[in-house]
């Protein structure tokens, strides 16, 4: 059955809201509309407005009111219309959301999950397209997930929402329309497994979320030209799957981070540097990254510059210079 992630998105909250009577999902606009991107189409015809229900366009209170409803007992699904909006809502989040646990010595939880639609590629501006993963990621006391398929969005949403603590679940939407063959419900790796996308044996790409499909396209160009490019999705940022990054990029030699949020004190940063304090002596070139520019997210017509595209991932491994290096410039270019 063909599937595509908002499908399989909508179909864990089905699913989830219809096996526990504690989850809850509300926000602005995803009761009779469906949401912007129609993620909780249906749900509140199905389930009533006391399970799927619509707010007013009030993130900081969304969040808040979640905040409450996870002390008396509920299980609440909230989405962020777009990343950026998701602003007004950081005090509450990294305040009270993160560190409720912390604060109460582990007596209260918050099992919240916050959906975020982030990233670009679909033609929009800042405030819309903003990749703000690091942000979530630099709080302790949350999880942040981003799928890349429609399995994983499946299976680590429903793991999102049984998860005792808040998770961020940040959603790709550019890839709401991609589709695979897929059977649901189905279950794939847990939070905190990395999976390899494609194996190879010259250089690792460690990347996640929007940046996945460009990276295999980047691997299968360099394939094309004699170099071996392995593929790795982390699927979580927090947790971070050193072990399957750490193997791979000690095998390999090289490595670089391909990610669509700016480059400076992002996520990439992260990885770059656990990549280089646990790889050091496996090194055969520095760790670089290929990233989103550090500029406010540009007119949707100078999209195309922003993104960390084929040829810009081709270019860093190139320039990675080793004897045999392959000659990747012409790799990314149209037939």
């Amino acid at each position: 059955m063909t599937i595509t992630m908002g499908n399989a998105l909508n179909r864990a909250l089905r699913d989830a809201i219809a096996e526990d009577d504690d989850v809850l999902m509300f926000g602005e606009d995803v009761g009779t509309l469906g949401g912007v991107f129609r993620i909780t189409d249906g749900l509140t015809a199905e389930f009533g407005e006391d399970r799927c229900f619509d707010t007013p366009l009030a993130e900081s209170g969304i969040v808040g009111f979640a905040i409450g409803m996870c002390l008396t007992g509920f299980r609440p699904v909230v989405e962020m219309q777009f990343d950026a909006f998701a602003y007004p809502a950081f005090e509450q989040i990294t305040s009270h959301v993160a560190k409720t646990r912390n604060r109460t010595g582990g007596k209260v939880n918050l099992p919240m999950v916050i959906r975020v639609p982030y990233a670009g590629g679909i033609g929009g501006v800042e405030h819309h397209c903003d990749s703000s993963e690091g942000y979530y990621a630099h709080t302790p006391g949350l999880k942040v997930v981003t799928p890349s398929n429609p399995a994983d969005a499946y299976s680590l949403l429903r793991e999102a929402i049984a998860d005792p603590d808040p998770v961020i679940f940040m959603e790709p939407k550019v890839l709401y329309w991609s589709k695979a063959e897929l059977e649901l419900p189905v279950t794939t790796e847990p939070f905190g497994r990395a999976a390899v996308r494609r194996k190879g044996t010259d250089v690792t790409l460690v990347t996640y979320g929007p940046s996945v499909p460009t990276a295999l396209k980047a691997a299968e160009a360099a394939e094309s030209e004699g170099c071996s490019v392995e593929v790795i999705d982390l699927r979580t940022i927090v947790p971070f799957d050193d072990d399957t990054v750490v193997e791979s990029v000690r095998r390999t030699g090289r490595c670089v981070v391909v990610s669509e949020a700016q480059s400076f004190a992002g996520v990439a940063g992260e990885v770059a540097s656990r990549v280089s304090e646990r790889c050091f002596h496996s090194l055969e070139a520095p760790v670089l990254r290929v990233s989103g520019l550090d500029i406010p997210y540009p007119a949707p017509k100078l999209e195309h510059a922003y993104l960390p595209g084929v040829e810009r991932i081709l270019d860093a491994i190139a320039r990675l210079q080793w004897d045999d290096v392959p000659d990747l410039s012409h790799a990314g270019a149209p037939a």
